[in-house]
């Protein structure tokens, strides 16, 4: 089945690129943005996804591990773990490719919700290699530029 989701796709696309300018301050916009991108991420059954995979110049990303659902502006990793582990990523930019990342097993993050407030998030497993994959879209990074190897996987109906 093909999708057609207004998400950026392809490794080369400049906008995914480039590291995204903060936003001064969240408002409806950006909250409407917010709402945008959570339905496009659980359409294309993702667990995060940031404003410059929709095609928007904005350092902001939102992510859903187990059931929480998380909206993150002007995110920062300020903390992270030793304890790496290896697991298997993809990205919605990138459909079908996979690879095995390295990340930190847990990390702390800062930012602001849509409304303005400060956050503090310290997060493990899943959730910590979520915010990673996503602050690094933010950054003008992709997971293949991290990954051990990097394989393509196409179910046997699309071929």
């Amino acid at each position: 089945m093909e999708h057609h989701y207004p998400i950026v796709v392809g490794a080369k696309q400049k906008i995914l690129r480039e590291k995204m300018p903060e936003v001064m301050k969240p408002n409806t916009e950006t909250r409407a943005l917010v709402k945008k991108m959570r339905k496009l991420m659980k359409q294309a059954d993702g667990i995060g996804l940031a404003a410059n995979q929709v095609g928007v110049p904005l350092r902001l990303f939102v992510a859903q591990v187990d059931k929480k659902f998380y909206a993150v502006f002007n995110p920062e990793i300020v903390k992270t773990s030793k304890e790496k582990a290896l697991f298997e990523e993809g990205c919605l930019s990138l459909p079908s490719y996979f690879g095995p990342v390295e990340r930190a097993q847990k990390v702390t993050l800062v930012g602001m919700d849509p409304y303005g407030k400060k956050l503090k998030i310290t997060a493990s497993g899943l959730l910590a290699r979520v915010f990673q994959h996503e602050v690094d879209h933010l950054n003008g990074a992709l997971f293949i530029d991290k990954a051990k190897e990097v394989y393509r996987y196409v179910p046997e109906k699309e071929k």
